[in-house]
């Protein structure tokens, strides 16, 4: 008895010592050491419970991460035809059977004129018809507006066109795809994904592909996922546009008492509170509190709001309860955002057990110094 009291005394004496030191060991912080002073005037961030009564409110607050300025350009069906540009080429052969002729010399019945440019104002040259406007016209119509001109010196003169697109009737494919280039647009009907398919197709290696529109000194954004499920938003391209695909660039943090630790990518679109807890290897079965799972995020102070419509403080604490049904189903619908960090919190049992398992150590530890003693 006097043997066991002495182990006692040591294993208490060693387990003040470690409790003088500091906080136990422990494999993530609590959800009081996260929270505490949430509720003082004074505090620096704000804590909002995520249930179905207060998603509706959540879920209309700014998006972190959002797109470039300008969104994303709906389609809009065009010309099934090319349309002849400046800087495009044309090739004329203009037959004529008349015995006597302006263009044909004795004997010869057609005049081929070939790599007549269209000039920046939309004109072409010709003889004896001068500057004709063909800019905005398909190829037949051109056809016509010349032989119409030509037939007014040379009643029987036939015409014959053909078109060569030149830089403001092709787009860029700069990268992201198996064959990036330059194209020809076959006609302006011309969408996004036809010239993806032209370039063989969005590069496998990608991890959710965003695709980006180059027009007129703009950059709009989308993702790959969001045209293949929306014909609506498969974009007609204009001549010059420049197309590129690349990562999806968001990320979100996973700490605490979960599987995996890590700086985790956006693998779609939308990632919610539940897809991010499976995203990093789930809770610790004997760590985590499931009761409050955290994500932190920072706001900027333009987002911020005294009604309600927006975050009260640039710091806000989403707190989710997934041991209830409502709990569940919310973090369910609750969206994760670009560098939000989502914190599995750890039970306070965790730390009982540390206390135990430090307490059986001591026992141990002062078991072998009495053998020392004896």
């Amino acid at each position: 008895m006097r043997k066991f009291a002495i182990r006692l005394c040591l294993a208490t004496a060693s387990l003040g010592m470690v409790a003088s030191c500091g906080d136990l060991p422990a494999g993530g912080p609590n959800a009081g050491q996260i929270l505490a002073g949430a509720d003082k005037e004074d505090a620096d961030f704000a804590v909002y419970p995520v249930t179905r009564a207060t998603l509706p409110q959540l879920s209309s607050w700014p998006t972190r991460g959002a797109s470039p300025a300008g969104g994303w350009i709906a389609r809009t069906k065009g010309p099934s035809s090319q349309i002849i540009e400046a800087g495009d080429t044309l090739d004329l052969a203009i037959w004529d059977n008349g015995d006597s002729s302006l263009l044909t010399q004795s004997g010869q019945k057609v005049v081929e004129m070939k790599g007549i440019r269209v000039s920046p104002a939309g004109e072409v040259f010709l003889p004896y018809v001068d500057q004709v406007y063909v800019a905005k016209m398909s190829p037949d119509r051109a056809r016509n507006t010349i032989q119409a001109e030509f037939s007014q010196i040379i009643p029987s003169a036939q015409v014959q066109l053909s078109h060569h697109a030149g830089r403001e009737s092709s787009v860029d494919l700069v990268s992201g795809v198996n064959s990036p280039g330059n194209y020809v647009m076959p006609d302006r009907d011309f969408t996004v994904l036809s010239l993806l398919a032209m370039g063989g197709g969005i590069t496998k290696s990608l991890r959710n592909p965003q695709v980006r529109l180059m027009r007129g000194g703009k950059l709009y954004a989308t993702s790959a996922e969001s045209l293949l499920k929306s014909p609506s938003q498969d974009t007609t391209l204009r001549g010059g546009d420049k197309v590129y695909v690349e990562d999806d660039s968001r990320y979100f943090l996973s700490l605490g008492a979960t599987g995996r630790e890590a700086q985790i990518p956006f693998p779609h679109d939308k990632v919610t509170a539940l897809d991010a807890a499976s995203l990093a290897g789930g809770l610790n079965d004997t760590r985590a509190n499931p009761k409050s799972v955290l994500i932190l995020r920072n706001y900027k102070p333009g987002d911020l709001r005294g009604d309600g419509s927006g975050p009260g403080k640039e710091r806000v604490i989403f707190a989710l309860d997934l041991t209830t049904a409502d709990g569940l189903f919310s973090a369910g619908e609750f969206l994760v955002q670009d560098r939000d960090l989502v914190l599995a919190t750890q039970t306070s049992l965790a730390n009982t057990k540390t206390i135990i398992g430090l307490f059986y150590d001591a026992v141990g530890i002062s078991t072998r110094l009495d053998r020392l003693v004896r």
